[in-house]
C-alpha cells in the first residue's frame, strides 16, 4: 500500500503518460489510417456473421477515445488522491481540449470533434471512480488485518 501512496511518484508517471498522448494527437495523420482497411474489412465481416450494425467505425474510435483515457483517471487519482472524480474529469477535459486545440489549429489532416472531448472525459472518469473503487476494497482487505 505504501507504494500506491508515493503521490510524486505517480505525479512524475502521469507526466510521463502524457508524451505518448501528446505524440498520438499530433501526429501529422491520424492514427488510425494506416489500419482503416482492415478496420473496416473486420467491421464488414463481423456484421456479415451478426455483429449489430451500431459497432462500427465511430463505436471502435469512441471506445478507443475512452479506453485511451481511464489510465489517465486512474494514475491521476494516484498522483492526486484529494480530487474527487469530477476535479479528475475536468483535467482529463483540460487535457483533451488541449489536443483538440491543437489540432485544429495546428494540423490539417486532424479533425478536432466535440466528441472526442466527451469520450476523453468520460474515459478519465472512469478510471477515477474505478480508482476509488480499488482503494477501497484494498482498505477494506488491510483493515481486518490491521485489527489482529
Amino acid at each position: 500500500m505504501k507504494q500506491l501512496e508515493n503521490y510524486r511518484l505517480w505525479r512524475l508517471v502521469l507526466l510521463a503518460m502524457l508524451v505518448p498522448l501528446a505524440i498520438i494527437a499530433f501526429w501529422p495523420s491520424p492514427v488510425d489510417q494506416p489500419v482503416q482497411g482492415q478496420l473496416a474489412a473486420v467491421l464488414k465481416f463481423l456484421h456479415r456473421h451478426g455483429i449489430p450494425d451500431w459497432f462500427n467505425y465511430r463505436f471502435v474510435e469512441a471506445s478507443a477515445n475512452v479506453a485511451l483515457f481511464v489510465p489517465v483517471g486512474v494514475v491521476s487519482s494516484l498522483a492526486f488522491p484529494s480530487w474527487p472524480w469530477w476535479k479528475i474529469g475536468a483535467f482529463g477535459f483540460l487535457i483533451s481540449g488541449c489536443m483538440e486545440l491543437g489540432q485544429l489549429l495546428f494540423l490539417h489532416n486532424r479533425f478536432p470533434s466535440p466528441l472526442d472531448l466527451v469520450t476523453n472525459t468520460s474515459g478519465a472518469v472512469i478510471g477515477a471512480v474505478l480508482a476509488a473503487a480499488a482503494l477501497k476494497q484494498l482498505q477494506a482487505r488491510r483493515l481486518p488485518a490491521a485489527d489482529l
